[in-house]
């Protein structure tokens, strides 16, 4: 079991580091940070709840606009949302507001708080399938209406990609786990092992439940032609599943490609350096100036020492050896590795599932099918493909079904 691996890779804060970077806040009338959070956690009134030494109150304000608060805390990419409208950054830098809430989480968690609490049923039940972010925030949100709320997941255990998919130095299954105990405490039942279409079928929960969402998320990994059938290639997504079920005990080559520069590729080529693999190269399509990762996971796979070489598409393979040509320039690239990694983007495993797709989205305009009673949200639901947009996709689509079935 790899050591690195299974430590959080960034360090919390103490309580004097947490409460120096809280006092840094200007207090913004407007506050800026909070109208950029997409699932409207209010940084600005939490960050003032800790200057002002209330953690509790933080604490509040947190779970109760985000249900998935302490894991957004570790895997929301601020950078790109509240950080980005924080007003500081046109003086030096912006809060750290994603590691502030995680300090709240944690305090949150050290005391047993139980914000959230279980409400009485309006009579009404609900079907849920699919349990990673989107399907998680959609039962919680659907439960505090007072929804009877079951999800169904076709994996062993809850969690969907925040258990299978996100490393656990970035997002340990401990928290995990206590984030979907939370939502079990509103009352919401999770059923595992239940794969759509071939233990049960849509329209038999569409008879037995009064609504049902579609919450399955893109959890295939995309593979190019060329790519199909070669022994030495592996998926982003399977390789991710793989080491994050076994703890990191994996037994691997000490030379990797890895294909693909977004932030699912910085997950793979940094858990690669954790676990010790000696040369990693990452092969990107995109040049540094257009890059889709996230700063935080770039700079991250940087200080790994992982190699990227940027503007490259691969054009051929031959068993371990993989031709790639610049888009740009004219140059070639040639690299061979004992084993190749796509991550290249994810497709949506729609089996069992009689809904149509574009572009990995439902093909409709709103979060409703017309004329059933099936909703969509997470990822297969329009809008950003990250863990706070599910959030957000599971509050509208809350709000969605109670406007349907007349909840309160």
């Amino acid at each position: 079991m790899s050591k690195k691996y299974n430590r959080e890779y960034e360090v919390g804060y103490t309580p004097t580091l947490v409460m120096e970077e809280a006092t840094r806040c200007l207090l913004c009338l407007d506050a800026p940070c909070s109208k950029a959070c997409p699932a409207g956690t209010d940084p600005a009134k939490f960050i003032r709840s800790v200057r002002f030494r209330n953690i509790k109150g933080a604490a509040e304000t947190v779970r109760i606009n985000n249900v998935l608060g302490a894991i957004c805390a570790r895997v929301c990419p601020t950078e790109r949302y509240c950080q980005n409208g924080c007003s500081r950054s046109g003086i030096d830098k912006p809060i750290d507001i994603g590691r502030i809430q995680r300090y709240i989480t944690d305090h949150e968690d050290a005391l047993g708080m139980n914000i959230l609490e279980k409400v009485s049923k309006n009579g009404k039940n609900v079907a849920v399938i699919g349990s990673g972010p989107g399907g998680l925030s959609t039962a919680g949100y659907l439960a505090l209406k007072g929804f009877d709320v079951t999800i169904f997941e076709k994996e062993e255990k809850a969690g969907g990609y925040l258990r299978y998919g996100i490393p656990e130095y970035r997002l340990p299954n401990t928290i995990v786990d206590k984030e979907i105990e939370r939502i079990e405490a509103l009352g919401v039942k999770i059923v595992c092992q239940t794969r759509i279409g071939t233990d049960i079928t849509v329209e038999q929960l569409r008879e037995d439940f009064d609504a049902v969402v579609v919450a399955i998320g893109s959890n295939m990994g995309k593979v190019l032609d060329m790519f199909k059938d070669n022994e030495n290639v592996v998926t982003a997504v399977d390789f991710l599943k793989e080491v994050k079920t076994k703890k990191g005990d994996v037994k691997l080559p000490n030379n990797v490609l890895v294909i693909g520069g977004g932030d699912v590729a910085m997950d793979v080529v940094t858990t690669l350096k954790l676990l010790g693999v000696k040369n990693v190269s990452d092969v990107v399509y995109e040049e540094f100036d257009e890059f889709k990762a996230s700063k935080k996971e770039l700079l991250g796979a940087q200080e790994n020492n992982v190699s990227i070489i940027d503007g490259y598409v691969p054009v051929s393979i031959n068993d371990k050896t993989v031709q790639f040509k610049h888009r740009v320039i004219d140059a070639n690239l040639t690299i061979t590795a004992n084993l190749i990694i796509l991550a290249i983007g994810q497709v949506v495993d729609a089996k069992g599932i009689n809904l149509d797709f574009v572009r990995g989205e439902v093909d409709i305009k709103d979060v409703q099918v017309p004329g059933t009673n099936v909703f969509v949200a997470g990822d297969i639901s329009h809008g950003e493909k990250t863990v706070v947009y599910a959030v957000k996709s599971g509050k509208e689509v809350a709000d969605a079904v109670a406007s349907y079935l007349g909840g309160k």
